[in-house]
């Protein structure tokens, strides 16, 4: 897990078990995050009380911030001065000849032409050769991980100020033999023992919430290691979709969801609904008793019915083309090559990977946006 992924509340908690007597060396071995970084939690809570960078700068370090954004915007201002009064077109080239420098929409203020103004004119007066963004396209499906299509591929160079239509973007992909792993999906469907409990099911497919950290949903997956089976467990908050628990092991039972629940950095306790399909493997005292302590509500699909929990499916069908497929683990020693990979792909997923749901942000994009 990146440092970032950590709350205050988690940096909190770990200081508290340092300051109650806890070695840096006990909390390394049983939480896993650096050395580094616990010593500078507890000197930011000890400085600031607080753990944002900006908080923590001294007063000479703020008036240096100042004075480069200063700077940055007075040789903005000199830059593009003159060109206040020309047309439309020669604005728009200068802010293009200018973009890796300054901010658009900053530039555009200067220039008084709206950021909207500017892509339309880009689109209006630009005669694109593909050939000029080959390289960019290649670049935003390999940077992928070779799954995104040309709707996904325009949203990254939308972000780049790069304008390409999806049929251009097809061209290149087809010159290139770019194939999405997406093309040739293949699924496997495993049975199991359906757990007859009669929980009902609370969530009822509105899958719109609208709340962070209260709802979870959860299955499971299987890899092959060598000649076996190993078994994946993802927890996904259905706020932004982001893969908030997870664990891998040789066996598909409870206590692989338990692993996936004592991943989580952020407090159980803001957890009110839990919801999984009818597998048996979720029928246990282990996960009742987590549900119980941290006053977590359960909630189970209806019987044959896998759209009752379609945002689990569907994050596991991605989970199955993006990491599984193409993916080699020869022995049973690769279990810990395995687990490190599953870090690496959950790191990606929630921090890299756009998702069209999420108006093309990554979940942890969305999040943040949506919490300011």
């Amino acid at each position: 897990m990146g440092r970032n992924s950590y709350t205050d509340e988690f940096k909190k908690q770990i200081v508290l078990l340092y300051q109650n007597g806890k070695t840096i060396l006990e909390i390394f071995k049983e939480y896993g995050m650096s050395k580094s970084a616990v010593y500078q939690w507890i000197e930011k809570l000890n400085n600031s009380g607080s753990f944002k960078t900006k908080d923590n700068r001294t007063v000479e370090e703020n008036e240096l911030i100042a004075l480069r954004k200063e700077l940055i915007q007075l040789r903005m201002e000199n830059d593009i001065f003159k060109a206040s009064g020309t047309d439309n077109r020669q604005k728009i080239e200068i802010i293009n000849n200018d973009k890796e420098k300054y901010s658009v929409r900053k530039m555009g203020q200067i220039l008084k032409i709206a950021k909207s103004t500017y892509y339309y004119q880009i689109n209006k007066y630009a005669t694109v050769d593909v050939n000029n963004y080959e390289q960019e396209v290649i670049s935003a499906f390999n940077a992928s991980r070779k799954i995104y299509g040309d709707r996904k591929i325009k949203a990254i160079l939308t972000r780049k100020d790069i304008i390409l239509s999806r049929r251009k973007i097809r061209q290149i992909m087809i010159k290139n033999q770019l194939v999405s792993k997406y093309t040739k999906l293949k699924y496997r469907n495993h049975k199991s023992m359906v757990n007859n409990n009669e929980i009902s099911n609370v969530l009822n497919r509105e899958f719109n919430n609208k709340q962070p950290n209260k709802v979870v949903v959860s299955d499971l997956t299987y890899v092959q290691v060598g000649a076996k089976w190993h078994y994946i467990c993802l927890l996904i908050d259905l706020f932004n979709r982001e893969i908030i628990g997870y664990s891998a092991g040789t066996n598909k039972t409870a206590q692989l969801e338990q692993k996936a629940f004592y991943s989580i950095t952020r407090p159980l306790n803001q957890i009110t609904l839990f919801h999984t399909d009818r597998g048996n493997e979720f029928k246990n005292k282990i996960i009742d008793n987590i549900l119980n302590t941290f006053n977590i509500k359960r909630s189970l699909s209806n019987k044959g019915c896998p759209y009752d929990n379609a945002v689990a499916e569907t994050t596991y069908k991605s989970f199955k083309t993006e990491f599984i497929k193409g993916q080699k683990f020869i022995n049973l020693t690769q279990l810990t090559q395995l687990k490190y990979k599953l870090f690496d792909f959950v790191h990606w997923y929630n921090n890299i990977r756009i998702h069209g749901r999420l108006n093309y942000l990554t979940p942890v994009e969305f999040r943040k946006q949506q919490s300011i």
